[in-house]
């Protein structure tokens, strides 16, 4: 097998899976698209392989273009695409974890397999994650046959792939948003309840900490509802009321957040004493 790719696009997520489809065997970095020249020579330089270019007009075929381009351009960058080259037999697949496959209907319309893959993790720093990419779990979806090579070219740098309902697509990258942004304000929420009760801020985060850190463990360990404590797990729904009605006097939008937050923790505190 050796199979060219073109890289349309090259942030942080096109570069690294540029870089690390070019380490291996059959699979060669043929083109690096993007909006600038010199972008796309930075790319080819962080790559190590390929050619840069800057208009569609210059593509040439290949067996799999990545369109790792921003959400709102992956449909006009794939109708591009199958404007530039025959895409016949070929396999397009882009990088969104909010959009799904069926964003890609110009190049299947052209004769294509489509896919969507999804890394899930960080790339902020793109040359440490290239270098310990190996476990990175990646979100999947798309036609049989476009799975079926990708698949085991993901496996090949170290990607765990993962299938996902496409028709969830937005939900599945929800769940990023609740386990990571969500997370992050609930947290901030408690640190400044403590501060609100005169403890120092750097203090406020020692304290947290075991806290969150201790819940997270159990929840990963243990599942969401084994690891559920306090006072609704207990049914100590006074200690709630309470809570609330001080939240709310303290910080109003703090005690809305909390509001929000009793009905679904009453029900996973029911999974938990259904078990």
């Amino acid at each position: 097998m050796n199979m060219t790719v073109n890289l349309i696009g090259a942030g942080n997520v096109g570069r690294v899976l540029g870089r690390l489809l070019a380490a291996q065997d059959g699979f060669r970095i043929q083109q690096v698209l993007t909006r600038s020249a010199t972008s796309a020579r930075q790319a080819v330089d962080f790559i190590g392989a390929g050619s840069a270019i800057d208009d569609y007009a210059q593509l040439q075929p290949a067996a799999i273009h990545i369109l790792a381009v921003g959400d709102d351009q992956i449909v006009p960058a794939c109708a591009a695409l199958a404007r530039a080259v025959p895409l016949k037999d070929s396999i397009v697949f882009h990088c969104s974890g909010a959009l799904a496959s069926d964003r890609l209907q110009a190049a299947r319309d052209a004769g294509a397999l489509v896919a969507s893959v999804h890394p899930i993790r960080s790339f902020a720093d793109p040359a440490g994650v290239a270098a310990q990419f190996a476990g990175t779990f990646c979100g999947i979806e798309g036609d049989d046959g476009a799975l079926a090579v990708l698949t085991p070219a993901l496996q090949a740098i170290g990607a765990q792939p993962v299938t996902i309902d496409a028709a969830a697509k937005t939900v599945y990258h929800a769940a990023a948003v609740f386990a990571s942004n969500y997370l992050v304000t609930v947290l901030d929420a408690a640190l400044r309840a403590y501060q609100a009760a005169g403890i120092p801020e750097a203090v406020a985060r020692q304290l947290a900490q075991p806290l969150a850190t201790e819940s997270m463990a159990n929840v990963f360990r243990l599942g969401a509802a084994a690891a559920l404590s306090g006072p609704i797990a207990r049914g100590d729904l006074a200690t709630v009321a309470r809570q609330q009605e001080a939240v709310s006097a303290w910080d109003a939008p703090t005690g809305a957040l909390y509001r929000s937050l009793i009905a679904p923790t009453t029900d996973l505190a029911k999974r938990k004493h259904a078990k």
